[in-house]
Order: structure tokens, then sequence, then C-alpha cells
């Protein structure tokens, strides 16, 4: 097996397309369904069931994605620690929107000051398809509100979120009947949730795709929503809050494995220390 027919192999895992892997890595099709080919003759083994839609994984193809994350993250770690001037070490993390307007600057501000030879890059998405990035190898960690597939993943880091009531300015932030209610059109996120069981008899709501289309919404007096508390005092300006009693324990969770990339290390045992 040559790596770079690995590499290919990878980006057709995660994308699920022979003609997406083709296109993100500037071939043609017919040349990465040779290699694809190729590689399945030489193991001796499918390792992609075709379909309508594009492939998944055979059973087989999942656990050689494990092995080629590993060996890619091998290649990755021993060019940086050669020569660490051309080559630099590669952390990738997931977070809801949520997380990341707040908490994920602050955290990275201070490690990034112990660590200078790493580059960093965040991924925001719904919790499901951060779980799923974090199976196929796309992220190396990832910080959730709530339950995860604890076969899979494993906690090596959490902390305690505060909530908060957000309104308009020079309004009353209190539980007031039939406002709208301004959440996330994610039916699993947690603070919809919270918003909608806090106010059970509101009828009136209002739904959005990202947290700056709340954060607005509530500027411009439309309605209430619950947030971080850290993101409401971020924004105290533009709007009201009311600090709840209650907390959401987030996790910082990575995949079950032998291998950890020097840069996830070095981010746990920040993580571990603050």
């Amino acid at each position: 097996m040559e790596s770079h027919d690995l590499w290919i192999f990878k980006h057709v895992a995660e994308l699920q397309s022979v003609s997406k892997a083709a296109e993100k890595l500037g071939y043609v099709q017919p040349n990465v369904s040779q290699r694809i080919k190729g590689l399945e003759e030489e193991l001796g083994v499918r390792l992609f069931k075709r379909n309508n839609r594009g492939v998944t994984l055979t059973e087989e193809g999942k656990v050689l994605l494990e092995y080629t994350n590993q060996i890619m993250l091998l290649m990755d770690e021993a060019k940086s620690l050669v020569n660490p001037k051309k080559w630099r070490e590669s952390l990738a993390i997931g977070a809801s929107q949520t997380i990341s307007a707040v908490k994920i600057p602050q955290l990275f501000s201070s490690f990034l000051s112990e660590q200078t030879n790493i580059d960093v890059k965040v991924k925001t998405n719904d919790q499901e398809k951060l779980q799923d990035m974090l199976t196929f190898g796309e992220l190396d960690g990832v910080f959730i509100k709530g339950p995860c597939n604890h076969a899979q993943f494993e906690t090596v880091y959490s902390y305690f979120e505060k909530l908060a009531l957000i309104s308009p300015k020079n309004k009353e932030c209190e539980k007031q009947h039939r406002q709208t209610l301004i959440v996330n059109s994610d039916k699993n996120c947690l603070y919809r949730n919270k918003t909608l069981d806090l106010f059970k008899e509101n009828q009136s709501i209002l739904e959005f795709d990202s947290l700056e289309s709340i954060l607005q919404a509530v500027h411009d007096g439309i309605g209430i929503s619950i947030i971080p508390a850290d993101v409401a005092n971020s924004r105290k300006k533009s709007i009201q809050y009311q600090e709840l009693s209650e907390t959401i324990k987030i996790d910082f969770i990575i995949k079950h494995r032998k291998q950890q990339s020097q840069s996830l290390k070095k981010f746990i045992d920040f993580l571990q220390r603050i």
C-alpha cells in the first residue's frame, strides 16, 4: 500500500463520494476510482458499498480507515518533529456555535500562548455531525453537551456552563407569557429545549440556524431566548440578561484509540491544568 493511495481512500471515505473526493483533490474521477480499485484488489476485500448517493464504508473499509488515520497522524508528526521550521503540528477541534462564540477563543488564546508550532482549526456544526467527523478522523476532539457514544469516545475534560435568559434592552427579563421564543432550528439543541421547557405556555416560536441570528433577533426586540451566560455577558451592550440557577455540563471527548497526536496530547494536558 502506498501512502498516497491511503490519502485518496481517506478522502473518499470522509466525503462518501468518489466524485467529491476527486474534485477536492484536483483529480479526474476515473483516476480516483482506479486507485480505490487497486487498493481493493491488493487487499482482496471490498472497501466501499456503492449506491445511488455515493459510497459507504464496508466493515473492512472502516478498519482500514482507522489505521489510515493513525498512519497519517504518524506521518504528520514525524515531519513536524524532523523539521519543525517547515512542518507545523496541527489540531482540529469541533464545537457548537455557542461554545465557539466565547469559550473556544478564550481557551486557545491561552493554549497558543504556550504552543507556538501548532496550527488550529475549529469546525462548528451540530453535535451529531461533529461526532461523525470525530469518528471518521476529521477532528481530533469535540466539545459537546449531553450524552455521547461511550463505546467509541472517552471524556478527557469537563466544565460547567452557566445559562442566561436574554431579552431586548429596557424590557423586563422575566418569565413573561406569550413572548416569541427565539431558538435554534436543531431539535437536539439543549438551549432550544431549555427555552421551550421554561416557557411551556408560549406558542410563538422563531427558529434560526445561527447564534448570531438569535442574538440579533433578541436585540431587535422580537423575543427572548436562553444561551450560555458567557455569550450573554459578551453582548451585554446590545441585550440584557439574567443568569439562571441551572448549569450545563460540557465535555471534551476524543476517540478511543492507541495513537494520539502530540498536539492533541498537549491540548489535553493544557485543559487538565486550567
